[in-house]
């Protein structure tokens, strides 16, 4: 899950991050703002589930992906698109 919060008197935009992987021990974000060597990594809370807010400037676009346990690259179903990678795959597509 993606959830957007905007501010009428600031240049950026809150995101919150949701993702619930089967059996993980470590979920992170990777990719935003063209960064896909630092990732954010997501809290673990007590159902299972993942989550982190990020600020992101508003009228951008991010191509990004989930990292899991540091092996498996995953989609999020409820970003806004896809877009083709360079490796034959697809990123999820988040648009501000």
């Amino acid at each position: 899950m993606i959830q957007k919060t905007y501010f009428k008197t600031k240049d950026y935009c809150k995101v919150k991050f949701s993702f619930t992987p089967e059996q993980a021990e470590t979920v992170e974000v990777v990719g935003l703002n063209s960064d896909w060597e630092n990732s954010i990594v997501l809290k673990k809370k007590k159902d299972g589930s993942f989550s982190a807010e990020v600020s992101l400037p508003k009228d951008s676009q991010h191509e990004f992906k989930y990292l899991v346990d540091k092996t498996d690259w995953v989609n999020d179903d409820a970003a806004d698109s896809e877009a083709p990678n360079a490796y034959g795959g697809s990123n999820s597509v988040i648009h501000i």
